[in-house]
């Protein structure tokens, strides 16, 4: 198969498996809290395990690539397998809606989905041309948001009949995950090169050999942890009474799903331009600002009016996190490692993402949420200021590129 055909054959199936991505991502983002919540009455912990599915995903990230590569499967093969188990777990948590068992089931049906992000951008690495990967990637991208949209808006409208009818949801995710499972049988993929040894954190070498990666992903924890300290609580600051706030689940759906992934969806287009022109670090930085902004709009305002401006900033800082996130290996990475790279940053944001959501929970107990958004709000400009030296320095975007450490040198 050349280039071309690779390309062509890949972006089709991603545009075909966005839709699937678009349902499951309003799984996580909203529905499968929010049954939590108005369904179980879950505890704090509960809820906290329930939002860190996709991190604990992320967690396992450098295991699965090393298994991967050791078994020497083609990536989409892998990657098939984990939306396969997650159809099967789905299916199981709606023939027995027992809360144990639904956030055991949250937990790993969200892992399921997260753990193969470093064999997708693999998959972009050798499927995607460099010039055009941020705005091929931005259209899949586009059409996962619109059906998110679409989606949750109709999700909500039919649990707002009755939120018993959560189980046929459950089946809806089910059969999103078993065409995503289809979907990735049919990529182009090659198996990942072998890297040595049987330790599953071998990538973890390359925050000593690479001064920048490391640096940059201390950053990133700082700025993701406050952003997922406060991303599961826009349900629990919408969908709990004790907050003073009296939505319908139709509204918590609209304010936490429908708007900001509107936002998203305009936006994603130019984020993926931006990417493949604009200085990674201070992209970066403009992207931080949105979501500092966005947390401080939604959490001290008590009025519809200023919790839809505080979505749809959210929504805006989002579309460009979204390809941030998931490329940005591909500009710091030699091509052969950059499953390893994403493994690497996959793994330190399950670990923000598992721990801050536990934080956030339980301090929301005697804590107000408009000081925890300050709180994050903080983190975030500090992690910022921690990047701004950066700006001037430039990784060269070659095949085995090297750092450049600074213009002077």
């Amino acid at each position: 198969m050349s280039p071309g055909e690779r390309t062509q054959r890949t972006y089709r199936l991603e545009l075909q498996r966005a839709v699937a991505n678009g349902v499951l991502e309003s799984a996580g983002a909203t529905f499968l809290l929010l049954i939590a919540v108005r369904w179980f009455h879950a505890g704090a912990t509960a809820k906290a395990l329930v939002a860190s599915g996709g991190s604990g995903g992320l967690l396992l990230t450098p295991a699965v690539v090393s298994l991967v590569a050791r078994l020497q499967w083609p990536v989409a093969r892998a990657a098939a397998w984990l939306a396969g188990a997650g159809a099967v777990v789905f299916l199981l948590m709606a023939a027995v809606p027992w809360l144990p068992l639904y956030v055991a089931g949250s937990l790993v049906t969200m892992a399921a989905a997260s753990a193969a992000v470093p064999l997708l951008t693999q998959i972009y690495q050798e499927n995607y041309p460099e010039s055009r990967r941020g705005k091929l990637f931005s259209h899949a991208v586009m059409l996962r948001l619109g059906t998110v949209v679409v989606f949750s808006h109709l999700a909500g409208q039919w649990l707002s009949a009755g939120m018993g009818r959560f189980r046929w949801l459950l089946v809806g995710f089910a059969f999103a995950f078993a065409f995503a499972s289809w979907c990735l049988r049919r990529y182009p993929s090659r198996p990942l090169a072998r890297d040595g040894g049987l330790n599953p954190f071998q990538a973890m070498r390359f925050l000593r050999e690479d001064r920048l990666f490391r640096h940059t992903l201390i950053c990133w924890m700082l700025m993701g942890f406050a952003n997922l300290m406060m991303l599961p609580m826009r349900i629990e600051y919408l969908a709990n009474p004790r907050h003073g706030l009296t939505l319908s689940v139709n509204e918590i759906a609209l304010l936490a799903s429908v708007v900001p992934n509107l936002a998203r969806l305009v936006m994603s287009q130019v984020w993926g331009w931006l990417f493949d022109r604009m200085n990674f670090f201070l992209l970066r930085i403009v992207l931080n600002a949105g979501f500092a902004a966005g947390i401080l709009t939604f959490f001290t305002s008590n009025s519809f009016t200023g919790l839809m401006l505080g979505a749809v900033i959210f929504g805006v800082a989002n579309a460009g996190g979204d390809v941030a996130w998931g490329l940005w290996v591909t500009k710091f990475s030699p091509p052969e490692h950059v499953a390893q790279y994403m493994s690497v940053h996959a793994f330190f944001s399950g670990v923000r993402g598992v721990c801050a959501p536990l934080l956030a929970f339980h301090l929301s107990v005697g804590a107000s949420l408009a000081r925890l958004g300050w709180t994050a709000t903080a983190l975030i400009f500090i992690a910022s200021a921690m990047l701004l030296p950066e700006v001037r320095f430039r990784r060269e975007i070659r095949r085995g590129a090297a750092l450049t450490e600074d213009v002077s040198d």
